[in-house]
């Protein structure tokens, strides 16, 4: 979750300061809502951290006198805790950079140390795909883990789109209600602020439709597609949490989170005959090296595909 400028323990300079990149990042880098606000959890747990290492408030003379021993303190204090993984330091350093860049664009701080410091290495691993009934199992049984039948309706929802459509939990926490298309498609916008359009899958409409008829919130051209018990945007953390719940109920692996249900929807493309670059495409995948991963994930396709086309099988 956010934690407001004013209970961090930095300068009124330094918030303001804060501030000001925030809007910087979304209006003029045009930043998606999730990335700003996963940006900004990056750096509150960075002044936070600083603020206990150094025993003061974090202000821009603090800033300046940093150097590489701090920040691998830093990265060394989120590495003990098992909730921050390899690659989500590696992000929480590269929201940082990102925070002494704009620093020294504006003037405010030059520090070439941080700049230079090296992300850590983040071990590739394949993805983690659950099989087709685990899969629609998941979808049952999320319709029936709230108090609310709204509630029920919306995780319903935004699970079949994440796994219907394989969108990123970002992408589908940054939808607007107009992106629902009258022609069976939805428009996501992607990493580097890229739009593409899916089609959606009658299942899938159909449930978002349901939803939208059960939301006690007004629905209007800007407003977000999925909406939060309070009245406001869906925070991300507030899915992943529901996730877990159903990850207790249904004896599911830790692995089962959003983003599973992203590479079990591209995984079952696969199996059922779906060429990679169709794949890269409705990923959203810049590279087709990134969809080449999915190729080590169903090795029975590939050995029928092999046995069947080689001349010597």
């Amino acid at each position: 979750m956010e934690k407001p400028l004013s209970h961090l323990p930095i300068t009124p300079e330094l918030a303001e300061i804060v501030a000001q990149w925030e809007s910087w990042m979304a209006d003029l880098k045009k930043s998606s809502r999730y990335t700003v606000v996963s940006y900004k959890n990056d750096l509150t747990n960075f002044f936070v951290f600083l603020s206990g290492h150094l025993g003061a408030k974090v202000g821009l003379s603090e800033l300046s006198k940093l150097d590489n021993k701090d920040i691998r303190a830093w990265l060394s204090a989120r590495a003990m805790e098992k909730k921050y993984e390899a690659s989500s330091n590696a992000r929480a350093l590269s929201t940082v950079k990102n925070f002494f860049r704009y620093l020294e664009k504006q003037d405010k701080v030059k520090n070439p140390a941080v700049l230079h410091i090296r992300a850590p290495k983040i071990k590739k691993t394949l993805p983690r795909a659950l099989d087709e009934k685990q899969a629609a199992e998941a979808v049952i049984q999320i319709s029936e883990l709230h108090n609310e039948s709204w509630v029920n309706a919306r995780d319903t929802a935004l699970l079949l789109l994440i796994y219907g459509c394989g969108l990123r939990i970002g992408e589908a926490m940054s939808l607007k209600y107009s992106d629902i298309g009258k022609d069976d498609g939805i428009i996501v916008t992607g990493k580097g602020n890229k739009q593409r359009k899916l089609p959606l899958l009658p299942v899938v409409r159909a449930a978002i439709m349901e939803y939208i008829e059960a939301c006690p919130h007004a629905f209007e051209k800007a407003s977000p597609l999925f909406w939060g018990l309070r009245g406001d945007a869906l925070d991300a953390g507030v899915f992943q949490r529901q996730l877990r719940n159903l990850r207790a109920k249904l004896n599911l692996p830790d692995s089962t989170t959003p983003h599973a249900f992203r590479h079990s929807f591209a995984t079952h493309l696969l199996s059922s005959g779906a060429d990679l670059r169709s794949i890269q495409e409705l990923l959203g995948h810049v590279s087709l090296s990134t969809t080449q991963r999915y190729t080590h994930v169903d090795k029975n396709r590939l050995m029928a595909a092999y046995k069947n086309a080689h001349p010597r099988a």
